[in-house]
């Protein structure tokens, strides 16, 4: 078990940071466009709704071309008042915190909106999973498990995210058995990315938990990339 307990820390040290580096940024712009419909739920002004609008189009285009100075002082305004594009704001700033390695400063802003009971359930998740990424490193196992377990579970909409971190608490608590059946569950679930299923039916396989439903579909799934090469010959 020794062995198995190497491995897996190393891919969970590698996935880790392949997952929470670079793609930060990217991940918290896809999600908060996934919950635009629920970010202006304050009824502003179209005239404010639209200035907002403005500030936080002009943050992301400072934000796509790596000026994340840029982009966090025009959110600054924007952060400090009230309503969802507020918290849309906050999300963004967060964001960027975590592209800088500031992740102390990101999860202070992730549990600040995660306690606001202004703002509705599904982001105020969101920034629950997020603040836990964040400071993963430097919390107990158990306090993780305890936090992220309720949305670890099949059909909520963090499942994967939340699901991936709960099971990598248990690995630290060597509780494999339980890891292992958590990433099987999220490498057989469809909704999750196949990056995300990749991870979790590797390590599920390591820990010795069969996650792989379809066979013929996996290996189509490895075999399809590897002919491409060789179809543009």
């Amino acid at each position: 078990m020794r062995e198995v307990d190497e491995a897996v820390r190393q891919d969970q040290f590698a996935d880790f940071a392949q997952r929470y580096g670079k793609p930060i940024v990217a991940a918290v712009v896809l999600g908060l466009a996934a919950f635009g419909g629920y970010l202006f739920w304050d009824h502003r002004q179209e005239a404010a709704l639209e200035t907002e609008s403005e500030t936080l189009v002009g943050a992301l285009d400072q934000l796509q071309s790596g000026n994340f100075g840029s982009a966090t002082e025009r959110l600054e305004p924007l952060a400090a008042e009230e309503g969802g594009a507020a918290t849309q704001a906050a999300l963004l700033k967060a964001g960027i915190a975590m592209e800088q390695g500031r992740n102390e400063d990101a999860a202070k802003i992730y549990a600040e909106i995660a306690a606001d009971g202004d703002v509705p359930q599904l982001l105020r998740d969101l920034a629950t999973v997020r603040e836990v990424s964040a400071t993963f490193d430097s919390l107990e196992p158990g306090e993780v498990v305890t936090r992220l377990k309720p949305l670890a579970v099949p059909g909520t909409p963090y499942f994967g995210s939340a699901g991936e971190l709960v099971a990598m608490a248990y690995l630290d608590q060597g509780k494999n058995q339980e890891a292992g059946t958590l990433f099987a569950s999220i490498a057989k679930d469809e909704a999750q990315p196949d990056s995300l299923r990749s991870r979790a039916r590797q390590m599920a396989g390591v820990l010795g938990v069969d996650a792989v439903e379809d066979v013929d579909a996996v290996l189509d799934g490895i075999r399809e990339p590897a002919a491409a090469p060789q179809a543009q010959q």
